[in-house]
């Protein structure tokens, strides 16, 4: 008889739910469900209550609604029985926290709090702790920290840390009232279960906690502010979880809301990029996968445990157990694309765009195929939505530099395309210089699936040759897997996530192959960008950061017209 694994992945925009046929990997049916309340970075859902600058929250509930449609949902397309599907793992994006109370009830749904910004969801795109990561940063290099060198350098204002102490400067009423801050996709598991277990993949990546030495010392949060000296204890938990194993199985309650059987087998909660890995086979060293979408992080296995500049983490079995997992990731990649079309392409495109019977996308990178290397004159920094790697700093804006009167717009697009590349090829050197081998490149996601012009510039750029995922839901995938594997070998899954990949993992027949010809013109470019790089993010040249400000000044000075 046939079996399923189930995998829920959430995203930045919407969640999805796979059904995955256990031995061959072949997915069955999908589901996706668009948030309810999608991203708020303008308003809460009051429509009174505003957000400040480079806020970026979600709701809770729409995460229990994505399960609540989707699975039931691709069981019914399927056709499958409940009784056949032994397993079911969640990923999410992360950072994304919450604060708790007592009875695991997120606080933005509680009356007293639901008109309280600091009570929702932080998505991990919310960037207003940036003030706090600074401080972190300098506290923990005037102390010698050593876990510093672990991300590379400094940490991240989309990590829990720094989310965690903003919402204890801003609000202490809501950090007094919560019981607990947890990762979204903890929570989300927590629901299924019944129990709260934190897992290891979140907690290495962006909670600065190592298996080895747990989480940094009562004195260093002391030194951040005294009102954090026991916040591990008071706040967060000690107890973490090995991505892998079992978080434990559907409650009753679960069940009948999702449409499965009580006593399903539950897998510890995971990131969507990491948890991508071995669905495209990665299971050993030296294989980079580019995770591709609103933004693009990049995952690779170690045998040991090296300081690279700039990476976003290192992380002992933090992807695959046995390894080193190394992380980095560009902010804005699929978001960059999006604001572009959103603001700056003509109506007479999308006409012709519709008489086509394309989208703009479509439209746009069809235009731009037909553009030499180096044709349009342009060239860009994909900082639009800051830097995670190599420089981590989320105050470092976009350049398009080169434009003309006559500068066309697919031009701009193939510019901000080639600029995400040369971020990665940023990213691929940071780390070889580091002593840390990179011989092969896998991507996944949306992009990696359709858009083959951007797969070939990134393979031009990088002079690799780039493997894709078959799967249109990697991440969903790799869940899935791990629900397998929950489940364990006597209820018809796996004992190990590398046996799942063998015979679940899937790639395309095509290989991306790099043009040698125009490799030679891209790495010119690519010298320009580095320049650029340099200048305007290490200091050189603040001019973004002062724009910034000033920014920040006026519109603060407008408010207070408002209110007068």
């Amino acid at each position: 008889m046939t079996k399923y694994s189930i995998g829920v992945d959430y995203g930045t925009q919407s969640g999805r739910a796979v059904l995955v046929e256990i031995g061959t990997g072949k997915e069955i049916a999908t589901s996706v469900k668009p948030y309810t309340h999608g991203v708020m970075d303008e308003y809460l859902p009051d429509g009174v209550t505003k957000l400040e600058n480079d806020w970026a929250l979600q709701h809770p509930t729409d995460y229990i609604e994505v399960l609540e449609t989707t699975v039931p949902d691709v069981l019914k397309q399927a056709n499958v029985s409940a009784d056949d599907v032994i397993g079911i793992g969640i990923d999410f994006t992360a950072c994304t926290v919450l604060p708790i109370n007592k009875n695991g009830t997120p606080l933005c749904l509680t009356e007293q709090y639901m008109n309280h910004p600091h009570s929702y969801v932080k998505l991990w795109k919310h960037h207003a702790a940036q003030d706090e990561a600074n401080s972190l940063n300098e506290i923990a290099e005037t102390r010698g920290e050593a876990f510093l060198q672990r991300y590379g350098g400094k940490i991240s204002s989309e990590w829990l840390v720094p989310k965690l102490w903003q919402i204890l400067n801003e609000a202490p009423e809501i950090y007094d009232a919560a019981d607990q801050f947890v990762e979204a996709t903890d929570w989300v598991t927590y629901q299924l279960t019944g129990d709260l277990k934190r897992n290891s993949c979140t907690a290495g990546y962006k909670a600065i906690w190592h298996k080895q030495e747990g989480y940094p010392s009562k004195e260093f949060f002391k030194a951040l502010d005294p009102r954090l000296e026991n916040v591990v204890e008071e706040k967060l938990s000690t107890n973490i979880y090995p991505i892998g194993s079992k978080a434990g199985e559907l409650t009753e309650k679960a069940a009948k809301m999702i449409g499965l059987n009580p006593g399903t087998a539950v897998a510890i909660a995971n990131v969507d990029a990491h948890v991508a890995v071995p669905a495209v086979g990665i299971t050993e060293p030296g294989k980079l996968l580019m995770i591709m979408g609103t933004s693009t992080c990049h995952i690779l296995l170690g045998e040991k445990e090296e300081v690279v500049p700039g990476m976003c983490g290192v992380v002992e079995d933090g992807v695959i157990p046995g390894f080193m997992g190394y992380e980095a990731g560009q902010s804005c990649v699929g978001d960059h694309f999006e604001w572009f079309t959103e603001n700056c392409v003509p109506a007479s495109y999308y006409e012709e765009a519709q008489e086509k019977g394309m989208n703009i996308h479509q439209f746009l990178t069809e235009k731009a195929a037909q553009l030499e290397v180096g044709e349009s004159g342009l060239i860009s920094l994909d900082w639009w939505n800051g830097n995670r790697s190599t420089l981590v700093d989320a105050d470092l804006t976009g350049v398009l530099l080169g434009a003309t009167l006559l500068t066309k717009p697919e031009e701009i697009y193939r510019a901000l395309i080639e600029a995400t590349a040369y971020g990665t090829r940023t990213i691929v050197e940071a780390f070889r210089n580091s002593g840390v081998l990179i011989h092969e490149v896998y991507a996944c996601g949306g992009i990696a699936e359709k858009n083959g012009l951007m797969m070939q510039i990134y393979s031009d750029v990088l002079k690799m040759d780039i493997k894709i995922s078959a799967s249109s839901q990697t991440p969903a995938l790799g869940s899935a897997m791990f629900g397998a594997v929950a489940a364990g070998k006597e209820r018809g899954g796996y004992d190990d996530i590398k046996d799942a990949a063998n015979e679940m993992a899937r790639l395309k027949d095509y290989v991306y192959q790099p043009n040698h010809e125009n490799s030679q013109v891209y790495d010119q470019l690519f010298s320009e960008y580095a320049r650029l790089y340099d200048y305007f993010g290490r200091g050189e040249n603040n001019v973004m950061k002062n724009l910034k400000k000033i920014k920040h000044a006026q519109s603060n000075k407008a408010k207070e017209k408002i209110t007068q």
